[in-house]
Formats: C-alpha cells, sequence, structure tokens
C-alpha cells in the first residue's frame, strides 16, 4: 500500500479524503488526511467506508507537502491523520510527518501533528518497528473504538482510547485537553458533490439525529457509512 522508491517524495499513501478546516479533530483549525484501509474492523465504526484497502486515491508526500504548504500559509493550527489504520501503511504514515515537520519548520510555524490509531499500548510495545512510523507526532490516540464504552473525553470515541504526548509541542497543546470534558463535541456536516459527510468523533445518537435532520431538509440518504 505504500511505496519507498528512493526518498519521501517518491513515497505514495492511499488516501480515502483530504480535508480542511478540520475544526473537530484537535485544537485550531487543522489539515484532516484519512488513510484508506483498516482491518480492525472496530463494530459501530462511523467510517466504514475506509476500511476496504482496495478504494481510496493515491496521494504522494509531494502533493501533500503542498497541500501542506498552502494551509501552513493560510495559518492552520495542525495536521490530524486518522483513518482507516494508518499504521496499515508505516512507511507512508512516516514519510507524511516527516515531510510535515520539515514544513513547518522551513515555515516557521508551531502547527502540531496529530495521529489516531486503532492500534492498542501493548501492540504498538509488541511491534517496534510499525510503530515508528509514529515517531514523528506531536501527539497520538491510541485504542480501538468500543461502542459500549461511551466518553464525553474530547476528540476520543470511546472510554477506553487515550490521548499520548510526545513532544513538548504535544504536551503544550493538549495538556488541557487530556481529561477535557467538553458539553457537546464538536462536529462538522459538509455537503459536495452528493456526498454528506460528518467531521469528528459523534456521541451515541448524534449521527441518527443529524440524518433525521437532513430528512426534514429534504436530503435522502441511499446509503451510510455506519450501518452495515
Amino acid at each position: 500500500m505504500a511505496g519507498l522508491n528512493g526518498g519521501a517524495a517518491s513515497t505514495t499513501a492511499v488516501v480515502a479524503q483530504v480535508s480542511r478546516p478540520v475544526t473537530a479533530l484537535g485544537p485550531g483549525r487543522r489539515l484532516g488526511v484519512w488513510f484508506q484501509g483498516c482491518t480492525l474492523a472496530c463494530p459501530g465504526c462511523m467510517s466504514r467506508h475506509t476500511w476496504d484497502s482496495s478504494g481510496g486515491r493515491e496521494l504522494t508526500v509531494e502533493r501533500f507537502a503542498a497541500l501542506w504548504r498552502a494551509a501552513l500559509a493560510d495559518g492552520l493550527d495542525g495536521l490530524t491523520v486518522s483513518g482507516g489504520e494508518p499504521l496499515e501503511q508505516p512507511a507512508a504514515l512516516a514519510a507524511l510527518l516527516a515531510a510535515a515537520d520539515a514544513e513547518r519548520r522551513r515555515a516557521g510555524a508551531t502547527a502540531d501533528l496529530l495521529v489516531y490509531t486503532g492500534w492498542e499500548p501493548e501492540e504498538l510495545a509488541a511491534d517496534p518497528a510499525t510503530a515508528a512510523a509514529l515517531d514523528g507526532a506531536d501527539a497520538v490516540i491510541t485504542g480501538r473504538y468500543r461502542a459500549g464504552l461511551p466518553t464525553r473525553l474530547a476528540w476520543r470515541g470511546s472510554a477506553n482510547q487515550r490521548m499520548v504526548t510526545r513532544t513538548a509541542l504535544g504536551r503544550e497543546r493538549y495538556a488541557p485537553y487530556l481529561e477535557h470534558r467538553p458539553e457537546r463535541p464538536e462536529l462538522q456536516v459538509r455537503v459536495s458533490e452528493g456526498e454528506v459527510r460528518v467531521i469528528g468523533v459523534p456521541r451515541p445518537g448524534d449521527l441518527g439525529r443529524i440524518e433525521r435532520d437532513l430528512v426534514r431538509r429534504g436530503v435522502t440518504l441511499r446509503e451510510t457509512s455506519w450501518r452495515p
């Protein structure tokens, strides 16, 4: 799923979506990249469309760097990488994070790098070669989504998930949110090209309420990514 043929610029990630500004997956206004492909298949996942490794589209690190450069020029505060499962493309993830770091240093920006992974801490410890793909992240949110363990913790879908800071910037940026429980989660709903995209971490019942609201507005959903 990722080819490494002579440098980061030739590395290609397979992604489901790239979007900005993202305001519901980390602090501030962010660039969001969703990797395609996930074999974890957590029951209740809202992003089943990202599971199939044969889907998505290619994103070279060179093209990503250009998108990130433009995001930094527009004053965005960070990068969020989700999925899918980014660690199923470790070489591509490592290359994207390295490119993101190089561009922010060049721009003199303090934008942070956040990665979501469904891997559990013990799985990361047992496979250091794959886990090394996370070395470029300032913060990582780890753990399977467990539908039976709802939580109000910011940016986490279930109570077992952990937010881990890995750098000084990560500690500075995320320390206020480690135990933060917002009254309501921030969700973004975007409609384009015949698709409705929900960005963020909904709580139980939120997706149903969004669907009912869309129906009241005359929008009919033929299928949804959060149902089998």
